[in-house]
């Protein structure tokens, strides 16, 4: 029976007392699991496990994983991504590092999203460069203006002119891995409660196995931004390095540390 099994005060408001204690109690929860972050085995009886309960638009999964890679949490993600994720549980395709672009709501600017590994002081960041296909104008605005950066750093994101030390963490935002892929970037939610989304994917996007194992690791993802044109879809981690140091050279990139999931 699982006796390492964290159920947070959220997910026990949705599922109820009664399902909450048959899971305590192992009446109602499978012996092992596969994280539902880092895709690796768990075990509640052997180490400390976390119920993570996703909310879509009409249907609810509630998924288990290492305490050390997610806290007991309820994730809002939209119908789509919920059917996506239920889908992946059963096999999982290679890892592309490079990820095409998909739409950001409200304001259904494209975005190109791009995930990599990056060297900061010595160490291996895991990382999402965005960078919009053409430019993005402040809501309401007439004008022909590319209002990306303004309106990212209105946000909180920081203007880095190098990559020699990693950003400041921006709490509040978060960057959704689950299942062991990618979902969403979240920001704060402008009329309180759950985080809403910033970007999201179409289709859980498939991340590296080095990607996910540094996001575990540090808990956060590195999140670079840059408006149309400053970094371009580059083949190698190499290049990708060469063009976010010439857009910060340029003052054209900001960047923010992103907590790990919808925390």
């Amino acid at each position: 029976m699982p006796r390492m099994l964290d159920v947070s005060d959220e997910v026990r408001a949705e599922i109820g007392d009664e399902e909450a204690d048959r899971l305590l109690t192992g009446e109602s929860a499978q012996g092992g699991y596969d994280c539902t972050s880092c895709r690796t085995p768990g075990d509640p009886e052997q180490e400390r496990t976390s119920t993570v309960l996703f909310i879509g638009d009409e249907t609810a999964v509630l998924a288990f994983a290492h305490a050390t890679c997610l806290p007991s949490q309820v994730v809002q993600v939209t119908e789509e991504q919920l059917r996506g994720a239920v889908r992946s549980i059963s096999g999982d395709a290679a890892a592309p590092q490079q990820q095409s672009p998909h739409q950001v709501t409200p304001e259904q600017a494209v975005l190109g999203v791009t995930s990599g590994l990056v060297l900061i002081s010595g160490e291996l960041h895991p990382a999402l460069v965005v960078e919009p296909t053409a430019p993005v104008a402040r809501p309401g605005s007439l004008g022909p203006g590319d209002d990306f950066l303004p309106l990212l750093v209105e946000q909180g994101f920081q203007q880095v002119a190098d990559l020699s030390a990693a950003p400041h963490v921006l709490h509040g935002w978060s960057v959704l891995l689950a299942v062991g892929q990618l979902h969403a970037v979240l920001q704060p939610n402008p009329n309180g409660g759950q985080p809403v989304a910033w970007w999201q994917a179409h289709q859980p996007l498939q991340v590296t196995d080095g990607w996910r194992t540094a996001a575990n690791k540090h808990q956060q993802v590195l999140m670079f931004a840059a408006p149309v044109g400053s970094i371009g879809r580059q083949p190698r981690e190499d290049l990708l390095r060469d063009a976010l140091d010439k857009a910060a050279a340029n003052g054209r990139l900001v960047a923010a540390a992103l907590p790990l999931a919808g925390t």
